[in-house]
């Protein structure tokens, strides 16, 4: 049975879907790269014990790039994957994942099973 993380049977109902990120890796793949970069420029600071409210801002910035790179994937995958899943009529499985994976972004438990 496919999960949500694969969804195998969109593969097989339509050849040519692929992920929806698929047309902005590489601006994707050049943020993570700054981010590393951000990270790395962290520890650095760490290391040399910089002052605690410069590695306070620092980490806010990276916290709000790793938000801003986490915007752009679950957009592409609500106008991309969620779309293509209600094409095929399997809509109310990614809505319900979408929805569970921002509540977890925001720190909001994750609803049980029923709705309501």
């Amino acid at each position: 049975m496919p999960t949500t993380q694969d969804p195998a049977h969109l593969h097989s109902a339509d050849e040519t879907f692929r992920h929806s990120y698929s047309k902005d890796k590489a601006q994707l793949v050049r943020r993570l790269a700054r981010i590393e970069g951000q990270v790395r420029g962290i520890a650095r600071m760490i290391e040399r014990e910089e002052y605690c409210v410069d590695i306070l801002q620092q980490t806010a910035a990276l916290r709000a790039a790793v938000d801003s790179l986490a915007i752009l994937v679950l957009e592409d995958h609500v106008q991309g994957c969620v779309r293509t899943a209600a094409e095929h009529g399997d809509a109310d499985r990614y809505v319900d994942e979408v929805v569970d994976v921002v509540r977890r972004t925001l720190g909001r438990p994750v609803r049980g099973t029923g709705r309501g």
